[in-house]
């Protein structure tokens, strides 16, 4: 018997055992196809998930609810890998809204909104959420307008209480930078001196 034919064996019975210690756990670990997703991606950066759910409150400023009849989505071609499939269907997703004339917002998270993406907002004032997460038209709608609500829900957010531990801290740090940096511009300077200063025979 070759070496080959030894190794074919100790691989079939790699296979048997692990199939056994498998059917002792359950029928969900059973079997695993040799072509499935993360066998043919395993560096796939692809993050699907179910949002959590959030309850309705009545005293929320917000409730989640996006009317898709007053803001703008439109459709391109996404970028990234994808074959054939990129070049012949348009799954990015874009979702903009005007946030002066949204009436679905209140006016102080339209403030807030505003104040917080200043720089992100376009010359006419249109707030732009793109999703591109996947090879799928409506995964990526629900992803944008996701994306959309959970921005709105941190804008309405209370600021976090910083306690006065933290605050020293951070003063002690500020402090701490101020003086290395004082430090190495002293250090420059005597060091460019030296290279200046004349020479004494």
């Amino acid at each position: 018997m070759n070496i080959v034919s030894r190794q074919c064996i100790r691989i079939f019975k790699n296979d048997l055992t692990q199939q056994a210690k498998c059917c002792i756990f359950g029928r969900a670990l059973t079997y695993k196809s040799a072509i499935s997703l993360d066998k043919l991606y395993p560096t796939s950066n692809l993050k699907l998930y179910t949002p959590t759910f959030v309850p309705e409150d009545p005293n929320a400023k917000f409730n989640g609810y996006i009317p898709l009849e007053q803001i703008d989505i439109t459709y391109s071609r996404s970028s990234g890998p994808g074959g054939q499939h990129v070049n012949r269907t348009n799954t990015k997703v874009d979702v903009r809204f005007q946030l002066k004339s949204a009436k679905w917002l209140s006016e102080e998270i339209k403030e807030k909104l505003a104040e917080e993406f200043k720089n992100k907002l376009t010359r006419d004032g249109y707030l732009v959420i793109k999703s591109e997460l996947t090879r799928s038209q409506q995964l990526n709608l629900a992803d944008a307008l996701e994306k959309l609500r959970t921005i709105i829900r941190n804008a309405v957010k209370p600021p976090p209480e910083v306690s006065p531990e933290t605050l020293e801290m951070k003063r002690k740090q500020k402090l701490k930078a101020a003086r290395e940096r004082v430090f190495k511009k002293r250090m420059h300077s005597e060091i460019k001196n030296a290279r200046n200063s004349p020479i004494v025979f």
